[in-house]
Order: C-alpha cells, then structure tokens, then sequence
C-alpha cells in the first residue's frame, strides 16, 4: 500500500516579514546630509551677506585746501566697512553731490572726506574761536560737526549760567589735555557766523570769570 501526500488548500505558511533596517539607517545619514548641505549653505550666504557690508563714500584725491570748490575730479569713491552707523554717517556717501560746496577745512590726500569738511559757501565765511574746556563740562564723545550751544559758569559761587552763543558748530576737537580729573581740559574750535560776532567783547569778558560749557543739540 502506497502512502501519497494529501494536498491542502491551503499553501504553507510564509516566513514573517523582515523589516529592512539596512535601509532605515541609509535614511537616517540621507537626512543628516541633507542638513549639513542647508547648514553649509545658510552659512556661506551669511558669510557672502557680512562680506559685502561696505559704505561707499568719497576720499580725496590728493590734497585739499580750505576755501577750494569741490568737484568730482577732487575725489575719489572708496568702499569701507564701518563699526557703527554713527561711524559711517560722519563721512559724505559717494552718490552725494558735491556741486556748490567748498573745502572747508584742510583735507590730505587719501583721507576720507568728512560731512563738516564739505560745507555750502556761506557756511566757509566765518571766525573761528578757541575755548579750553574742563572735561566735565561737555559731553565726553563730542566731536567735529557737532551742534552745541556755549554757556559761561561764573567761578563766584551764586552766579547765575549765562549763554554765549547758540547753535554753533564744533570745527575742531584736540585729545584731553592735563591731568587726569577736573582739572583736565579739551581745547575746543568753534566756528562762530557773521550774527555771533557782536557778542564776542563781552563773552571774552564772561570767559574770563568763568568756565565755558557745551551743551550738545540733540538730533
């Protein structure tokens, strides 16, 4: 007697499904690549962005005197990369027009042209006065092109401030000079208009029993 299999309906049964985990991991370094690449990118642009943060203004071709028009043929565009905005906006940009200004003080060749140094002819014809200022009693970062208006403090005690001269530009400003503390002072130019003149007499008078202090226009 011969045995014979019996066929089922049914097939055998399957071997559990095997998950690929070689491809998940592929998956995995797929991702960190793609985020290196965005990093890498992100941080080049940055880099590109910084790179060209320059202010194009105008430096002087070659010597200047005071009194001399300015013309495009005195200067020349140079890009530079400033600190600060208050650094950038001292110097006159180079799309600005030059046409009707005048040299208003000494500039060498090379240096960068200051907004105070271009000034409209009316503003060339003035004096300019010297004042010796103790160091407290202006503000510590004034500087060229400045707006300040003088006042005297009288030395006797129980004297009134008296003003001198209101809204006159600073034209000039040394390091300080002295000792460290009250007693060190600041030679300070500024540059009186034809209006200021009559008050000279009796503001050299003022000077002389008091001290001068600068106080700054805002803006």
């Amino acid at each position: 007697m011969v045995e014979t299999a019996v066929r089922s309906g049914f097939g055998a049964p399957s071997a559990p499904a095997q998950r690929n985990r070689k491809a998940r991991w592929k998956d995995g370094r797929l991702v960190l690549g793609v985020l290196l690449v965005a990093v890498t990118a992100l941080a080049g642009a940055k880099l590109l962005s910084s790179a060209d943060d320059t202010t194009t203004i105008w430096a002087a071709k070659h010597d200047l005197k005071v009194g001399v028009p300015l013309t495009d043929d005195d200067l020349t565009a140079v890009r530079v990369r400033f600190t600060s905005t208050n650094d950038s906006e001292r110097y006159l940009a180079a799309d600005a027009d030059v046409k009707g200004l005048v040299v208003g003080r000494a500039i060498d060749q090379g240096e960068f042209l200051p907004k105070d140094a271009a000034v409209a002819k009316s503003d060339q014809d003035r004096t300019e006065l010297p004042l010796s200022v103790a160091t407290g009693r202006l503000p510590s970062d004034t500087a060229v092109g400045d707006i300040v208006d003088v006042w005297v403090v009288p030395k006797e005690e129980g004297q009134p401030a008296r003003p001198l001269w209101s809204s006159v530009r600073v034209l000039q400003i040394d390091s300080v000079k002295g000792v460290a503390g009250s007693t060190a002072r600041r030679q300070v130019l500024i540059g009186l208009t034809a209006a200021d003149l009559p008050r000279i007499p009796a503001a050299l008078t003022a000077l002389g029993a008091g001290e001068p202090t600068l106080v700054r226009k805002a803006g």
